[in-house]
C-alpha cells in the first residue's frame, strides 16, 4: 500500500511538473515516467488482486476441510451414541425378561 501511494504520489508530481515545464524535452521524459510509473501502478495493483484470490482460495479451502472434520466427528458420534443406546436396550431387556 506504501509503494501505490508513493507511486500515485510520483505520478502526480510528475504531471505537475509536465504541466508547469517549458522544456519540450523534459516533457517528454516526465510523459515516460509518468507512463512507467501508471504501468508499475498497474502491475502492482494486479499482484494484490492476485494475491488476494489466493488467500481466498485458501481460506476456503481451510473452510471447506474443517467442515468436513466437524461432520467426520458428528457421524463418529452419532455412532456412538447409537451403539451405547443399542447395548442400554439390550441390557434392559435381557433384565426384563422373565
Amino acid at each position: 500500500m506504501k509503494k501505490i501511494i508513493a507511486l500515485s504520489s510520483l505520478l502526480a508530481l510528475s504531471a505537475l511538473g509536465l504541466a508547469c515545464g517549458p522544456d519540450p524535452a523534459a516533457n517528454n521524459t516526465a510523459a515516460n515516467a509518468n507512463r512507467a510509473v501508471a504501468n508499475a501502478m498497474q502491475q502492482a495493483n494486479a499482484a494484490a488482486a492476485n494475491a488476494m484470490q489466493q488467500v481466498n482460495a485458501a481460506a476456503n479451502a481451510m473452510k471447506d476441510a474443517s467442515n468436513a472434520a466437524s461432520d467426520a466427528a458428528k457421524t463418529a458420534t452419532n455412532a456412538v451414541t447409537d451403539a451405547a443406546k443399542t447395548a442400554t436396550n439390550a441390557a434392559a431387556n435381557a433384565t426384563n425378561k422373565p
